[in-house]
């Protein structure tokens, strides 16, 4: 395995090494130095997972140290890609050493001309959603005018679905990523496209019984090769408990009342935004726990709180700006709302926590599964922006907090009932099992 150096690429591919490991295969996991530490405590099969650090290239402009993306502002993380496309020839040399059956990989769209010189297939991996892969990186999308960012606005020819497109700001910002240079001489578009097209195998972390038409579009649209589906890959049980503080705090609160925001490890609000979205929290009435980095121009989070805000909200609300144990919390009784950005770990989690989903994507496919679980799962409530640059206001925080939590409005009826039905889905004893033995028996038949 060598994926993209951001903690989330890293750790999804860590939990699918677990599974496979879990069934007796070996994995040989490249990774910088430093990632290492912080992916050790994910590793429930150290006998059969490897660890393999890589040395990382010096690159120009990148800060003493950095290896990851959660090291660097995300200007800089284009950095990070150009240091990953200077390790070919480590990997090269790695690879004719192991001498895998696979490699499965994202971002390095030269490791499929390599692994086939050296016999060996390749599987992209995608951590995205297939329903995004679907709507932005398909072939077809490039018979398009690709200047003109109003196409994104709308569904590529063929694309499975009417409910699901880019409202014109996020068109816009998706337009400015496709033509950005992601690594030294190559668009994240067209690294993108080349890393589908050339892999053996395409991988992705979902059911058919979710995203199968987006599935089978993917695979239409790339030329009918295997298109393999994990299952959920949902993170195990951790092992440790809650921490005393948290439990002491919720405990104040009745089940199912406490408001619960994360946008991941590497999302950064502008200050305007990140108070707005505490405004609102503040509006709900509900107690409440944020969990989110320390916004742009301050360095505590204590300096970005609103006028008077702490004094306000004391009794019933914290903002936290420090690594906080998801999972657990999502699990606590008193938690009723999760406010999350619709990154593709927190949507796991979230469905199958029994807390209320609250959308509020910032970028990239994160808005394309807002769509998916707002619009064709129907599982949570998406909170409203402005169409021309995406700014939402306290009120449309409250607004949506306030509609999922509402047991008798028809809204909160509708998504508690779709969120249920899919929450025994993929809980449902066996699913996951088979899912993972069915892409197995696909790797093998790969290799015939």
């Amino acid at each position: 395995m060598y994926p993209w150096f951001a903690m989330g690429h890293l750790t999804a591919f860590m939990h699918l090494a677990n599974k496979l490991a879990q069934r007796g295969h070996k994995v040989s996991f490249i990774l910088p130095p430093k990632a290492e530490s912080k992916l050790s405590h994910f590793n429930l099969f150290p006998e059969l997972v490897t660890f393999i650090p890589i040395t990382f290239p010096q690159v120009d402009g990148l800060p003493l140290g950095a290896e990851t993306t959660s090291d660097v502002p995300l200007v800089q993380c284009s950095l990070i890609m150009t240091a990953m496309d200077r390790t070919k020839t480590q990997i090269e040399s790695k690879l004719s050493e192991l001498r895998p059956h696979f490699v499965f990989f994202d971002f390095t769209h030269w490791l499929p001309e390599l692994t086939q010189k050296l016999g060996i297939k390749s599987v992209h991996y995608c951590i995205i959603s297939s329903v995004s892969v679907a709507y932005l990186l398909v072939p077809v999308r490039q018979q398009e005018n690709t200047q003109n960012q109003l196409r994104l606005m709308e569904k590529p020819m063929g694309f499975p679905s009417n409910s699901i497109k880019l409202k014109k700001f996020e068109a816009s910002r998706a337009q400015f990523f496709k033509g950005m240079e992601f690594g030294s001489g190559i668009t994240f578009h067209d690294r993108n496209i080349q890393s589908l097209k050339n892999a053996d195998a395409l991988g992705f972390r979902t059911c058919r019984e979710m995203e199968g038409t987006f599935c089978d579009y993917v695979k239409t649209q790339f030329g009918g090769k295997p298109v393999l589906l994990t299952g959920p890959i949902l993170p195990s049980q951790p092992t440790d408990t809650l921490e005393p503080r948290w439990v002491d705090w919720l405990s104040k609160f009745s089940p199912s009342s406490v408001v619960y925001v994360a946008f991941g490890s590497e999302c950064t609000l502008k200050m305007e935004q990140f108070q707005e979205l505490l405004l609102g929290l503040e509006m709900t009435g509900s107690p409440f726990l944020v969990a989110l980095k320390v916004p742009e121009g301050v360095e505590k989070i204590e300096d970005a709180l609103p006028y008077g805000f702490e004094e306000r909200v004391k009794e019933r609300g914290i903002v936290y700006g420090g690594w906080i144990q998801q999972q657990l919390l999502l699990g606590h009784p008193s938690m009723g709302c999760f406010v999350t950005h619709c990154g593709s770990g927190s949507i796991s989690e979230s469905l199958v926590s029994e807390c209320q989903i609250v959308l509020l994507p910032q970028y990239g496919d994160q808005c394309i599964n807002a769509r998916m679980m707002g619009g064709e799962m129907k599982v949570g409530v998406e909170v409203e922006k402005r169409e021309e640059d995406g700014w939402y206001t306290k009120e449309s925080v409250s607004n949506a907090v306030k509609l999922v939590m509402d047991e008798d409005s028809q809204i909160g009826k509708e998504v508690r009932s779709h969120h249920a039905k899919w929450r025994a889905f993929l809980l449902s004893e066996g699913l996951e099992s088979s899912y993972i033995e069915n892409f197995i028996k696909s790797l093998q038949s790969i290799l015939g």
